[in-house]
C-alpha cells in the first residue's frame, strides 16, 4: 500500500474506501457483511474511509471504528449544512454515529463555485470553531464542478478538495478531464489536499478498470483515490493496481460475477434526456422522475453521457 502525508495527517492510505457502495442507496447486503468488509480493507492498508450524513451509513462505521486505535486510520465525512445550527447537528450526529471524539476531514457536500460555499459561510465559521478545538482536523468541499476547485483556492478555511477525476470526464458538470486536472494541479499547489472520486466514472468505464485506475493514479497532484467498493475482490483488485500486481484470474472472475445495475439517483429532475439516448428502450419517465427496467437495460453507460446532474450509476 502506497501511504501520502498531508500536514498532521500521517501516512493516509493512496486508496480512499468510499463506503456510499456500503449504504443502503446502493447495496442490501447483511450489516455484518458491510462490516467485515471494511474490516478486510483495513486488515490489507487502507486506513482512509469516506462517508457523508447522505449515506446515512453511519452505523456501519461506527462498528467497524470499535476496537480499533482511533489514530490508525482517517475518516472523512460531509454534509449540506449551511447555517450555526445546521452545522452544529451535522458534527454531533457525525461525532455520536461514528463513535469517535474527533473527524479527521469534514467537508461541505456538493459544492458547485465559491459563491455556492459563500452562501454557507454561516456553517463554515461553525465548523471552523470546531477545527480551533481539534474536533475536526481539517475542513474542505466536495464537488462535481471544475469551478468549484478553482475558487476553492480564494478560500483559507478550506484544506481538503475532493472532487471528480476520471479518464473521460464523466460527470464533472463544467467542462473536460483536462480542464479538471488543470484546476486540480492549481489547487494542489495552493496548499490544498486533492481527494479523486470516481475514477470508475460511477460504473461507466468498468470495461477496463486498470486503464482508468492508472489514468488518476499517474496524475501526480491527486493525493488519494476514493474508490467505492462492495466486495474483498474488488479491494484486491484496486490494490494491486496501485501495486502494479497481476490480478489472479480468481479475483478477476469474482469482480466479473458481480450483479450489477443501473442505479437512478433521488435527486433526478426527469428531463428525459437519458430516455431518449437510450436504444434498449430501458428507461421511462414515471411520475416525473427515470426508472430502469432491467431486464431491458444491458449496461453500455450511454445514458449516462445525457445526465448533466450525474444521476446514473452503475453500481
Amino acid at each position: 500500500m502506497k501511504y501520502i502525508d498531508y500536514k498532521d495527517l500521517k501516512k493516509i492510505s493512496k486508496i480512499c474506501f468510499g463506503t456510499l457502495a456500503l449504504s443502503n442507496l446502493q447495496n442490501n447486503e447483511d450489516f455484518v457483511n458491510k462490516v467485515n468488509v471494511l474490516n478486510y480493507a483495513y486488515e490489507n492498508g487502507i486506513n482512509f474511509y469516506d462517508t457523508a450524513e447522505l449515506y446515512d451509513n453511519y452505523d456501519i462505521i461506527g462498528s467497524f471504528l470499535k476496537n480499533k486505535k482511533r489514530d490508525s486510520l482517517y475518516i472523512a465525512t460531509k454534509s449540506y449544512a449551511y447555517n450555526k445550527e445546521t452545522a452544529k447537528y451535522s458534527i454531533e450526529k457525525a461525532l455520536n454515529e461514528l463513535n469517535t471524539d474527533y473527524i479527521d476531514i469534514f467537508m461541505l457536500h456538493e459544492q458547485d463555485n465559491g459563491n455556492n460555499f459563500l452562501g454557507h459561510y454561516e456553517a463554515v465559521e461553525e465548523f471552523m470553531k470546531y477545527k480551533e478545538k481539534g474536533i475536526i482536523k481539517k475542513f474542505g468541499i466536495s464537488t462535481h464542478t471544475i469551478q468549484a476547485v478553482t475558487d476553492s483556492i480564494k478560500f483559507n478555511e478550506i484544506d481538503v478538495v475532493f472532487t471528480i477525476v476520471n479518464s473521460t470526464g464523466i460527470g464533472i458538470n463544467d467542462g473536460t478531464n483536462l480542464q479538471m486536472i488543470e484546476a486540480v494541479e492549481k489547487a494542489k499547489s495552493n496548499g490544498k489536499f486533492i481527494m479523486a472520486m470516481k475514477p470508475y466514472g460511477g460504473g461507466h468505464l468498468l470495461s477496463d478498470t486498470k486503464i482508468a485506475f492508472n489514468f488518476v493514479n499517474k496524475i501526480e497532484a491527486v493525493d488519494t483515490i476514493a474508490i467505492g467498493m462492495k466486495s474483498k475482490a474488488e479491494i484486491d483488485t484496486n490494490i494491486c493496481y496501485l501495486e502494479n500486481k497481476e490480478v489472479s484470474n480468481d479475483i478477476k472472475s469474482q469482480v466479473k460475477n458481480i450483479n450489477r445495475k443501473l442505479n437512478i439517483a433521488y435527486w433526478c429532475i426527469g428531463c428525459g434526456k437519458c430516455v431518449e439516448k437510450c436504444k434498449q428502450q430501458a428507461l421511462s419517465l414515471i411520475d416525473g422522475k427515470c426508472c430502469v427496467n432491467m431486464e431491458k437495460c444491458v449496461l453500455c453507460s450511454y445514458c449516462a453521457s445525457e445526465c448533466d446532474s450525474f444521476c446514473i450509476k452503475i453500481v
